[in-house]
C-alpha cells in the first residue's frame, strides 16, 4: 500500500511541475492558435467543397 502512495505522490509532483510552471499556459496558447488555424482551413475546405459540387452532370462515356 505504501508503494501505491509513493507512486501517486511522484505522479502528483510531476503534474504539479507541469501545472504550476509555464508549460500549461504555453500549451493553452498553442492550442488556441491551432484551433483558429484549423477552423479557417475547415471553412475554406467547406467553401471549395460547395462550389466543386456545382459543375453539373458529367457526360456518359
Amino acid at each position: 500500500m505504501l508503494r501505491w502512495a509513493i507512486a501517486f505522490f511522484i505522479i502528483a509532483l510531476v503534474a504539479a511541475m507541469f501545472g504550476f510552471g509555464g508549460i500549461a499556459a504555453a500549451a493553452t496558447d498553442i492550442a488556441k492558435i491551432l484551433f483558429f488555424i484549423f477552423l479557417v482551413l475547415f471553412i475554406i475546405a467547406l467553401i471549395f467543397g460547395l462550389f466543386a459540387g456545382r459543375g453539373g452532370p458529367t457526360p456518359p462515356i
